[in-house]
């Protein structure tokens, strides 16, 4: 160990436990050699997914996700609330097949997670996936947890889904994975061994291990911050994503009432269980552009529970502040919760009265604006372009 006890230094990565949230040293050479998850466990120096075995003849004992969090179009994403990281497969390009990928990091995918719905004799045979990150500079990885396949919060259509996604005008697959981050603090260098020995399920494997294979039990990692309260620079979206906010900023900078519209169906898009959605007239809105239900509880008999919606079309960079935030708590009503929604971000004060007083608001930033676009296949300059035209076309001007 170095000086620092939650860094890991290079010449000592092979003796390892594997921390939650210990950072792993990289070389210092300037070549791969330098990268530590090799040097960690045998499973290369190179890709996001990288396995000691083979996905092909089936015989992978242990596998690592590596994120390094700079792919915009592919966000993986651990959700701290819930303990599920979502991560996206290897055929991020067009050309191949979903699951014929040059490492068959989508073959693992659908193995591993057909197997986790199956018997405990069929997740016995799933190795267990290690998530790593990138911490920051350098060849540096910080160790994020232990994974299992699945969640007890989605269904098994749910966990594995193959999404679209289009390329220079061509279509193709790739998967969308859920999985649970384990509630496990360290994984020992022991069952790492057994694990490359072909034993997952010897004396020194985890219970909470035992448990997901024996009995799909999820016992979750969650760690949920006390109030978030996020930066300008985590609202706005990354520097290759702003040009997509400038042509919605553009397109309804004098159409303010489309912009709205525009809002209001992002958000029912995004979000299944909005029910219904009404956009105001903007001499009717009372301080509100849109209001509608969100239902929650069971299919067979949800609850409706109202929102008000609110829609801020500002350039990157003018900020959101108290006056208008606090139009729009004034007037949420009894039991009602509100919806605000910017291409630009609220600043701080503003954002820290919302979160510190307890207000029912959900913020959807720029960021969250460009994210919402994506998943909807607009993630192209020419694609929201041609969507926004066709949509939402420009009122007529008096002659």
């Amino acid at each position: 160990m170095s000086g620092n006890q939650h860094i890991v230094a290079f010449d000592q990565l092979k003796d390892a436990d594997l921390v939650i949230d210990r950072i792993y040293q990289g070389g210092r050479a300037g070549n791969t050699a330098d990268d530590p998850l090799g040097k960690l466990l045998p499973v290369g120096n190179q890709g996001g997914f990288r396995v000691s075995g083979s996905p092909k003849r089936d015989s992978v004992k242990v596998a690592v996700l590596y994120t390094s969090g700079v792919e915009t179009d592919w966000p993986d994403v651990l959700d701290p609330y819930t303990g599920v990281f979502t991560y996206f497969g290897d055929n991020r390009s067009p050309g191949h097949l979903l699951e014929e990928t040059p490492r068959s990091g989508n073959l693992l995918l659908s193995t591993a997670f057909a197997r986790a719905h199956g018997e405990p004799v069929d997740r016995a045979k799933v190795p267990p996936f290690l998530l790593f990150d990138k911490p920051g500079g350098g060849r540096d990885v910080r160790f994020r947890g232990l994974l299992a396949p699945g969640s007890d919060r989605l269904s098994q259509e749910e966990d594995l889904v193959a999404v679209w996604r289009t390329t220079h005008a061509e279509r193709f697959q790739n998967y969308r994975a859920h999985f649970t981050v384990l509630n496990l603090p360290v994984v020992s260098r022991v069952w790492i061994r057994q694990l490359l020995d072909g034993d997952p399920l010897g004396n020194e494997s985890p219970a909470v291990w035992r448990a997901w294979v024996e009995s799909r039990n999820y016992s979750a990692l969650v760690a949920p911050p006390t109030v978030i309260i996020r930066s300008r620079e985590l609202q706005e979206p990354l520097p290759q994503d702003r040009n997509l906010l400038a042509v919605l900023h553009n397109h309804f900078v004098r159409n303010p009432y489309g912009f709205e519209q525009l809002a209001a169906d992002l958000w029912a898009a995004s979000e299944r269980h909005v029910d219904k959605i009404d956009v105001t007239r903007p001499w009717r809105d009372g301080g509100r552009d849109a209001i509608g239900d969100y239902l929650i509880g069971p299919p067979s008999d949800p609850v409706a529970v109202e929102f008000a919606l609110e829609a801020k079309c500002y350039a990157i960079g003018n900020s959101v502040g108290v006056r208008e935030t606090s139009r729009l708590i004034s007037r949420l009503r009894h039991r009602q919760f509100g919806v605000l929604i910017t291409t630009s971000h609220v600043d701080a004060q503003a954002y820290r009265e919302i979160r510190e007083d307890g207000h029912p608001v959900v913020i959807l930033a720029g960021r969250d604006v460009v994210d919402m676009l994506k998943r909807g296949g607009l993630d192209t300059v020419e694609a929201l372009r041609k969507h926004l035209l066709e949509k939402y076309p420009q009122p007529e001007t008096p002659a």
